[in-house]
């Protein structure tokens, strides 16, 4: 049977919103799972914008090991007979592709499924993070030695992966439902790769005209400084304050974090605007300044560098959850 893609046996978690007859996302990390029956699932994705290289998935049947597949219309999983979850991670692609303004190029579209019988899902109760930040929350460049080559952007598929991100890692290490919006070279001050504008003004929506469909966040964890360190204190400063109104003004009652660029940006600035944010607007947002604690080079944690800052941010996070 043919089940399409707002069936009640899918769950969608991070930023998938409608786009023609499919539930779309442009930021890696963003999953769907899918209880079905049987011992086979077939998916169907709607690829005709997309470009190669295509982008590549994490595709996970039950509590089994996950493996990577590229995106391509039909995906077929063989399993055993029985009831079983498939989880679907946007894992990685090439950063450069449209991914904001229609038309969209460097997404996925989920259509539906094929299945003997559609399954019921287990509710998920875990509070949630939201992460928002540039290419290191996004996944760039983790596996940057696999490509030797320098095959540049086209190598971005395989080199790329959100769930060996900081972001990710310290979820689980929480044991909170992790929701992704991390766009290459994006800050506060500018646009980034993929045509995404600066993050006050992308934060909203999926992509053009498709506002964020899921609750507000427990949590919300800013890392955005990276690509501003070219910007002026002051633009800098002014640019994060207005981010900080339209995340406030969309989850009235999340706890902010402010995390400060690992490359530094202003960190003493930051803090000190923070301070006067709270007292000004009678907020309650949190700083950690996590400037060095990964070396300067590469600009891209590695896996690595990434299990550091993971480490060091779930100290800080247990703190304040």
């Amino acid at each position: 049977m043919y089940f399409d893609c707002s069936h009640e046996s899918i769950r969608y978690t991070g930023r998938y919103a409608p786009y023609g007859d499919a539930m779309t996302a442009t930021a890696t990390g963003s999953t769907l799972e899918i209880a079905f029956k049987g011992d086979y699932i077939r998916l169907y994705f709607d690829t005709t914008a997309n470009e190669e290289p295509m982008p590549h998935l994490w595709l996970q049947i039950d509590d089994e090991s996950k493996y990577e597949v590229p995106l391509y219309k039909y995906l077929r999983v063989d399993t055993k007979e029985g009831d079983h979850i498939l989880k679907v991670i946007f894992k990685g692609g090439k950063e450069i592709q449209p991914r904001f303004f229609h038309p969209l190029v460097g997404k996925i579209s989920f259509k539906g499924y094929e299945a003997e019988q559609s399954g019921v899902l287990p509710p998920d109760n875990r509070k949630t993070i939201e992460f928002v930040g540039d290419s290191i929350t996004e996944g760039v460049l983790i596996d940057a030695e696999i490509e030797p080559s320098n095959t540049g952007q086209d190598g971005r598929p395989f080199q790329d992966d959100v769930t060996a991100t900081y972001a990710y890692l310290t979820a689980q290490n929480l044991g909170l439902r992790d929701l992704h919006m991390g766009y290459g070279a994006v800050g506060v001050t500018k646009s980034g790769c993929g045509e995404v504008p600066k993050a006050a003004e992308s934060y909203p929506y999926c992509f053009e005209g498709a506002p964020v469909q899921y609750d507000h966040p427990d949590y919300i964890l800013i890392n955005h400084g990276a690509n501003d360190r070219r910007a002026t204190m002051e633009c800098y400063i002014e640019e994060y304050r207005g981010l900080l109104n339209v995340v406030r003004k969309a989850h009235p009652d999340s706890v902010i974090i402010c995390l400060a660029a690992f490359s530094g940006c202003y960190p003493k600035e930051l803090c000190e605007m923070i301070e006067q944010y709270n007292k000004e607007e009678g907020d309650n947002i949190h700083f950690i300044d996590g400037t060095l604690w990964v070396p300067l080079e590469p600009l891209h944690p590695l896996r690595d560098g990434h299990k550091i800052i993971a480490e060091k941010l779930t100290k800080e996070l247990k703190q304040i959850i």
